[in-house]
């Protein structure tokens, strides 16, 4: 089948930024594998490595369906090697990768990690060792030691111990092997209670490990021992071909013993633009796996799953299926009282909202001169979506008022406390940014922004308005200015007779105010030299630092934006004839 359509463009983001698909490297040789369905594929730990062709394939009796997969040299190699310690010790264990390097390369995509199961009760940390007692019998340690500077050493190992709160239930040894990072874990089975998500691990069959996993997509090995894809579900690979998203149990019974799974689905239906199935969908609106979700699921985890949706390809439907499927207020927990109070449609609103900023960064990601990079993208997205609740607050523990948008990041999200301020931070600015857009089109200042620009001790002229104004703003927001102009452009931009017209004028007006901004020399002004330095501000004012002084840095700065060519000397002379204006307006001084 063909991999799906990755989604095309990202607004003035950089397409690259949503998903970047690990290139393959070196040479690529193409596997026509074998499907074997519900196991029986032996345990022939000397089959050759390489696959038969086409024609030799199919004329086998035995062989029911066929995948095509690109392992590339290094891959090769890497397997080559995991198999001859297998026959060395003669250790009677089928190597098999497991879940999605299998899925990605059906798919035709490269994935990033590779993950070995192994069978026959062989722990990770046993294998290890066999292949470092390998190095040192074939004579490959000094060889392979003799290595560039900053390569990891051949053979070496670290095990990861079991850490339930970050999905990590069994341990797992993660090893060098020819230059590429191998994960090894042991097959295994799980059964769970009800009290919790972190299951009893134990030992167990391919099959019984591919019916543990949280989809039937990511539940396919690729047996390297046979040389051949094992789908023990008898399903996985039906629903690659189908884009379908099912799980390999009863899917309510499934989201129970893990409620997280039920994000997983949705991230992964995203990703690859597949249909979460009918029975997968009924069973994640249960009720009783909200309160599961909600009582079993760190906010870390629930954090990390919806960072990595809004990183992803399709961040809009992954929005929407959470709506849809009602999961918006338990994936996105609000505090207990906030002012406005929440109403019934915030999260319709909030998804429209993050939808209409994906159309925008669509159709004008061709016109900038400069793209978003990968954070801007996910602020740019994060600032959409809680947009409707820009205005909200709430009440901390000390009666501070907060942000309800601060809470959610920080919160309920776990995500990084930066991350919460520099949101609340773009909904400010875009605030601002509305007032420059009415400045920019009529020449008159209004609101905060006139109050910013009146000073007595600084008569700008009617030409440099545009220039100080947008200075004054950048120098606030910095880098994120282009995600708060776009947001500002999108939410505050008087509306269009029609939604095709509407994108138009917003698409037209940034990119105008974009190359306006940038034709200035404006777009890194936060990092300007400041004309006059602290102690020179001091000398002319006869001041000692404090809040006076601090407001004429302020003001030296505006004078710096309107005189592009001014010199210290003639910024000093306007001090002090500003001076002699304050005496007159101040006689007790």
């Amino acid at each position: 089948m063909d991999a799906p359509t990755k989604a095309q463009g990202y607004l003035p983001i950089d397409p690259s930024a949503a998903h970047r698909d690990t290139n393959n490297s070196g040479r690529c040789s193409k596997r026509v594998l074998r499907v074997v369905r519900g196991g029986g594929a032996g345990n022939s730990g000397n089959s050759a490595m390489m696959a038969g062709s086409l024609e030799q394939l199919q004329r086998s009796a035995e062989v029911v369906e066929t995948v095509v997969i690109e392992l590339t040299e290094e891959e090769e190699k890497i397997f080559q090697r995991l198999l001859d310690v297998v026959r060395h010790f003669d250790l009677g264990t089928t190597l098999r990768v497991a879940g999605g390097w299998v899925r990605d390369k059906i798919l035709g995509e490269q994935p990033a990690d590779i993950d070995i199961a192994l069978d026959n009760n062989m722990t990770g940390l046993e294998f290890s060792v066999k292949y470092a007692k390998f190095l040192v019998e074939k004579k490959l340690t000094v060889k392979e030691k003799q290595q560039e500077k900053g390569k990891k050493q051949e053979g070496g190992t670290n095990v990861i111990r079991c850490n339930p709160d970050r999905s990590k239930h069994l341990e797992t040894v993660k090893m060098s092997v020819l230059g590429g990072d191998i994960d090894f874990v042991n097959l295994r089975s799980e059964t769970y209670v009800e009290s919790t998500r972190i299951p009893t691990m134990k030992s167990g069959t391919a099959e019984q490990d591919a019916y543990r996993r949280d989809l039937t997509i990511n539940s396919l090995f690729y047996n390297i021992n046979d040389n051949c894809v094992e789908d023990f579900t008898r399903r996985g690979i039906d629903d690659l071909k189908k884009g379908l998203i099912v799980t390999p149990l009863d899917p309510k019974a499934t989201f129970l013993d893990d409620p997280l799974r039920v994000l997983r689905a949705i991230r992964f239906a995203t990703r690859f633009n597949f249909t979460l199935s009918d029975e997968l969908k009924e069973a994640a609106s249960d009720e009783k796996v909200k309160l599961e979700l909600c009582s079993k699921i760190s906010r870390e985890r629930v954090g990390e799953e919806i960072n990595h949706m809004m990183s992803g390809r399709r961040p809009v439907e992954a929005m929407s299926y959470i709506c849809d499927l009602g999961l918006f207020y338990v994936a996105f927990a609000f505090p207990e009282k906030s002012n406005p109070p929440i109403f019934d449609n915030y999260d319709r609103c909030c998804v429209s909202h993050i939808e209409a900023a994906w159309n925008f960064a669509i159709s004008v990601r061709n016109g900038v001169s400069h793209p978003l990079l990968a954070e801007q993208r996910k602020l740019y997205l994060y600032s959409a979506l809680f947009f409707p609740l820009r205005k909200m607050f709430y009440l901390d523990e000390k009666s501070r008022k907060i942000e309800v948008t601060r809470y959610i990041v920080k919160e309920s999200l776990k995500l990084p406390a930066c991350l919460a301020k520099s949101v609340v931070d773009i909904h400010a600015a875009s605030g601002k940014f509305a007032e420059f857009l009415l400045l920019f089109e009529s020449n008159v200042a209004s609101g905060t922004l006139k109050e910013e620009l009146e000073d007595v001790y600084l008569e700008l002229p009617t030409d440099t308005l545009n220039r100080v104004c947008a200075g004054v703003i950048l120098a606030e927001i910095k880098d994120f200015w282009r995600v708060a102009l776009a947001i500002s452009i999108l939410y505050y931009y008087p509306e269009a007779e029609n939604a095709l017209s509407q994108q138009d004028r917003s698409k037209e007006k940034y990119m105008e105010v974009e190359h306006f901004i940038t034709d200035l020399g404006l777009n890194e002004v936060w990092n300007w030299k400041p004309l006059l330095k602290g102690e020179t501000i001091m000398a002319v004012m006869q001041r000692s630092e404090g809040p006076e002084i601090g407001e004429w840095k302020k003001r030296v700065f505006r004078w710096q934006l309107a005189h592009p060519n001014g010199t210290v000397d003639d910024c000093i002379d306007w001090m002090k004839q500003s001076q002699s204006k304050r005496q007159k307006l101040e006689p007790s001084i």
